[in-house]
């Protein structure tokens, strides 16, 4: 039996099923490396959270810009799609916010890469949109 965190809130099977469509939506930007519109799902400024190289935690706020930037450079210009295979655990802390820990193969150009993250999504308007992403070895880039 596993048991959930009690935060209050239980979710709705409409909770889970939007929140499943949003990631699908955005893994399918990414695979396409279609950061403009991976912008367009974030709320700015965009908290991250990340640790550096010398183990110690980071956190930065990045504009709109910031992010096309970085993610235009992370992303890599290649022509070949980028695949993901993730599992996603939420923890929803009330209608409007929820806190999703993923765990993820990435495979582009013939290299798979396993990455584990979460970002904190909140709605608006009856839309998710990410608004801190959390990930370590990244602080050096922030």
């Amino acid at each position: 039996m596993t048991l959930l965190p009690d935060t209050g809130y239980i979710p709705t099977d409409e909770d889970r099923e939007s929140l499943d469509r949003w990631f699908a939506e955005y893994d399918a930007h990414s695979a396409r490396r279609n950061v403009e519109r991976m912008a367009d799902m974030a709320v700015f400024p965009l908290n991250l959270v990340s640790d550096d190289a010398a183990g110690d935690g980071r956190s930065a706020q990045w504009d709109r810009e910031r992010f096309l930037a970085t993610m235009t450079q992370v992303m890599g210009e290649g022509s070949e799609d980028i695949t993901f295979a993730s599992t996603r655990t939420p923890v929803f802390l009330s209608p409007a916010m929820a806190v999703v820990f993923t765990d993820s193969s990435m495979t582009a150009e013939g290299r798979t890469q396993r990455l584990r993250y979460a970002d904190i999504l909140v709605r608006r308007q009856g839309e998710w949109a990410f608004q801190t992403m959390i990930q370590s070895g990244w602080g050096d880039n922030l």
